[in-house]
Formats: C-alpha cells, sequence, structure tokens
C-alpha cells in the first residue's frame, strides 16, 4: 500500500487537520502558524504532505481540462460536458482553480517560513531544507503551469498570506510573467543542487517531486513556450542520465501495463498516488469512478474508438485491455470502451478494478512523453537530421507499442505539418486519457503565431462529435475561447480580477 503525506489544510494563516491520515495532530485549530507552527522539521514535511494531498485532489480538473476538449475523450456528467461542448460558464463547477492555488499557498509558506525552521529544530540542517524548498518550487510550478495552460492569464501570488496588511484582490498576470515565473522556480531549484534523485521509500521516488520531474516539467515548459532548444536540452537530462535509480524507457511491449498496474514503474517520473484507503471512489474531491459507474463519466470517443479499433492499434499493447477495455462477452459492438488502463489489472474483462484495487495512480510525467516532447522540438526547429532525429523517438514508442509496422516517412520528402501530425497520432494513442490531449492540440494551433490554426480547428472538429457544428466552428474561429473562464465566484470576490474576454462577450 502506498503511503501518503501527513494530511492538513492551510487556510489564510491556519493550518488544521484535515483528519485523512494516521498522523496526530500536529497543530490546534486556534493557534496562528507563525506562532506555534513551523518549529520542526516534521511541521515542513507535514505541509509538504497536505500539498501532495491537494494535488491528488485536482486530478479530476487534470483530466477534463486536459482532456475533454480534444475530442479523443467523450463525458456522461452535465457540467463536465459544458467544457466538451466548449459551452463552459464562469459558473460551472469546473472551471474552479481553487485547489491548484491552495497547493500554491502552501508552497509558497514551505519556501517562506522553512529556513526559519533551522533555528527551531537543530536536526533539521541546511541539505534537508533545501530539499523541501525544491518539492516546494515543483508543485507551485507545475500547479501554474496547469493554470496557465487553461486560463492563460491568471494572478501570480509568490508569498504566504502572513497577516491582514496583505492584500487579498490580486490582478491577473500575463502568460508570459506566469511562464517566467515557472522557468525561475525550476531553475532555482536546481540550483540549490539538493532536489533529490531518490528517497527512501520507493513509491517517494514517483510520488515526490525529485530532480527527474524538474527536468521533465521544465522540458513541458519549455515547449509550450517555444523555446525548442530548451525543451530538448531538458529532455536529453532526462534521456542521457546514467544515474543507477532513474527514470527508464521500457523498451518491451510486455512492461506496458506495469506503468498503470500496479504503478511506480521504472518509467515513471512523476504520478499522483493513490492506495486502497485513499483510493478514487472514496468520495470527495477523489470521487473519480469513471470507469464502474453508471453511467460511466469519462470514455472514450466515437472517434478515437475508431483509432483504437483500427486492427494494427487493437492488437498492440495500446489496444484491447490495453488503453480500452469492454466485455467482449456480452456484445461485439464497441461503442463507448472503458479507460482500461485505470480501469484494469489484466488482459480480461474479469480482471477490472474493484473495492480497494479502484487505486491506479495518475501519471503526471513519464519517459515517453520526455521522447515525444524532444521529438516535437525538433520537428519544430526543421531540418532532415532533426526530423529524422523525431521520427526515430517517435517509432520506438510505436514499437514499444506493438506496432508492427513503421510510418513510412521519408524525411526529406515531407512537410514540417506531415511530420507534426505523425507526432500527434503518437502522442494521443500513447497517451490517451492522461490528461495530455488539449495541450498538444493548443501547441499546434497557437505556436509560430498561430500557423496552424486553420489545421488546429479542423482537428477539433473532426475529432468532437458531440458540439453543434456551426457552435463549433464559429467558437473555435476567436482563439479567446480556447481557454476557460475565470471562475465567477473569483471575480465577485476580488476586485482586482477581470473575466477573459471571450466570456465578457458572450454573457
Amino acid at each position: 500500500m502506498k503511503k501518503i503525506f501527513a494530511a492538513i489544510a492551510l487556510f489564510g494563516s491556519m493550518l488544521t487537520m484535515s483528519g485523512c491520515s494516521d498522523y496526530l495532530d500536529i497543530l490546534p485549530k486556534d493557534k496562528q502558524t507563525s506562532d506555534m507552527f513551523w518549529k520542526s522539521r516534521e511541521d515542513v514535511e507535514a505541509v509538504l504532505g497536505q500539498s501532495y494531498h491537494l494535488l491528488r485532489g485536482s486530478v479530476k480538473d487534470m483530466l477534463y481540462w486536459g482532456e475533454l476538449r480534444g475530442g479523443s475523450v467523450n463525458t456522461s456528467e452535465t457540467d463536465p460536458a459544458k467544457i466538451q461542448d466548449f459551452q463552459i460558464l464562469p459558473n460551472n463547477k469546473c472551471v474552479k482553480w481553487a485547489n491548484f492555488y491552495n497547493v500554491i499557498g502552501l508552497a509558497n509558506a514551505v519556501l517562506h517560513y522553512a529556513p526559519g525552521v533551522m533555528g527551531e529544530d537543530e536536526s533539521y540542517k541546511e541539505e534537508q531544507m533545501k530539499s523541501n524548498q525544491t518539492e516546494a518550487y515543483f508543485l507551485r510550478a507545475l500547479s501554474y503551469f496547469y493554470l496557465v495552460r487553461n486560463f492563460r492569464d491568471v494572478p501570480l501570488i509568490t508569498e504566504p498570506y502572513i497577516d491582514d496588511q496583505m492584500p487579498t484582490d490580486v490582478a491577473k498576470s500575463s502568460e508570459s510573467e506566469v511562464i517566467a515565473q515557472i522557468k525561475k522556480d525550476i531553475t532555482d531549484a536546481l540550483a540549490t543542487n539538493a532536489a533529490k534523485e531518490t528517497y527512501t521509500e520507493a513509491w517517494e521516488n514517483k510520488g515526490r517531486a525529485t530532480k527527474w520531474a524538474l527536468y521533465a516539467l521544465m522540458a513541458d515548459v519549455c515547449l509550450w513556450s517555444e523555446d525548442y532548444d530548451g525543451c530538448i536540452t531538458y529532455a536529453d537530462n532526462l534521456i542521457n542520465a546514467t544515474a543507477s535509480i532513474r527514470p527508464v524507457f521500457m523498451s518491451s511491449s510486455a512492461q506496458w501495463f506495469t506503468m498503470f498496474y500496479p504503478g511506480n514503474s521504472n518509467e515513471s517520473i512523476f504520478e499522483i498516488q493513490f492506495d486502497g484507503d485513499l483510493d478514487q471512489t472514496s468520495g470527495g474531491p477523489t470521487d473519480l469512478t469513471y470507469w464502474n459507474a453508471a453511467p460511466v463519466k469519462l470514455y472514450f470517443s466515437e472517434t478515437m474508438t475508431e483509432r483504437l479499433q483500427d486492427p494494427e492499434t487493437r492488437a498492440s499493447v495500446r489496444g484491447i485491455y490495453g488503453t480500452f477495455g469492454y466485455d467482449k462477452t456480452a456484445t461485439t459492438e464497441v461503442t463507448s470502451p472503458v479507460i482500461w488502463k485505470y480501469n484494469g489489472m489484466g488482459d480480461e474483462w474479469e480482471l477490472k478494478r474493484e473495492g480497494d484495487n479502484q487505486d491506479a495512480n495518475f501519471i503526471v510525467y513519464r519517459m515517453a512523453d520526455v521522447m515525444l516532447m524532444k521529438a516535437e522540438a525538433l520537428i519544430r526547429k526543421g531540418g532532415t537530421a532533426n526530423w529524422q532525429e523525431a521520427l526515430d523517438l517517435i517509432e520506438q514508442t510505436r514499437t514499444r507499442a506493438g506496432m508492427t509496422t513503421s510510418l513510412g516517412i521519408d524525411v526529406a520528402e515531407t512537410s514540417e505539418l506531415d511530420m507534426l501530425n505523425a507526432l500527434l497520432e503518437e502522442r494521443d494513442l500513447e497517451f490517451a486519457a492522461e490528461g495530455k490531449r488539449w495541450y498538444d492540440l493548443l501547441r499546434l494551433g497557437r505556436q509560430q503565431n498561430f500557423k496552424y490554426k486553420s489545421q488546429f480547428i479542423d482537428l477539433v472538429m473532426t475529432n468532437n462529435t458531440t458540439a453543434n457544428r456551426k457552435w463549433l466552428s464559429s467558437t473555435l474561429s476567436n482563439d479567446d475561447a480556447w481557454f476557460l473562464p475565470i471562475p465567477e465566484w473569483d471575480i465577485q470576490t476580488n476586485k482586482l480580477l477581470v473575466q477573459n474576454p471571450y466570456y465578457d462577450v458572450v454573457q
């Protein structure tokens, strides 16, 4: 069973127990953090633990925001369907960003208070303090990266709320300012030379921020911000690593399913941990019964089902009982297959996860992702040598999946768009329902001064079979609509916030 950190909640300047762990209460509910908390290394670890706990509560957002607009995954739920159909409004509960800002608030507190704990606890050494800070930098950077990709311009807060003299109304910062802060956080974390490669317990190597996780996040941020050389550099830090314990691309098809069951595989870089006591059916923010609920909450779309049903893909480890599953004994027609990579424990319908087994981790980064990030950066850089290296990386992931034929692309006779389409198709199959698809499409549509905007719109419209066609075409022509609205509650309570442009118009 995967051990989860102590869970304590930070609200304003107060810390209280959440009741989600077997740890002792650390702080009475009526004591100020600056007076009664931040006295020991355990206090710092506890706040970090709650950060990971809150991140776990954000998995539903990671899936909804990262998949539903991409057309490969559909939902049967009313509120998330508004994201899927591009009819989302500021009062929809699926646009709330509180969990991510709570993670940011906790990370800010660790960065601010942890150095002072060394003066309170002699056993808390500088090396450990800096290591804890690298985790806080990672958690803050990752949270802001999710926010900036979904809301574009967001409030940038880097200090904890200490007293009533601090402002509570914060205006939005530009996307470029937020991206710059994310990169600074990662750079500052790595500059400490305290980011761990490994922890004491095996699950921590994947469930806590490591040097490898910082590299993966930076590669992703660089790719998003069109810093292709930076993406390649940080991807190579992982791909070419020689440490004895490090994430590695698992080249055998037989190893594919181990990434999802039991999880924390060698290929994993960072994944959000669940266990039998904190599974995805326990209610509250972790209610992710998107496979066994009736009706199934998340399932593959009609167009994605067709791709997964392609004979070569279906026969590969990304096919039946690899990526998708259905009860073959009950029907021969596959209409809305379940997302098997999180649901199954083997290659038979009877091997569905039940009871305490509904504890699949959510993988944020793994090595195949990093390899294909590098491939995309190489394609954008141009040149036959770069394109050939990119193609080789794509073919590596196809071969591991058990795809029996090559793409057959001659890099001397192809185009940048054809290479990008091959890359997008590979990422769609490899990372199906892993919360990546929408961001992959956004990069196609936005980068190089919207060079492929029309192709982006065509891809979204081709794959989205639930939205009204005229509505979808009109909506997608406005790139402001590619982002979510600022939550209504935050607009009402933060006087300096202004709504994202598209949603000012439609209301």
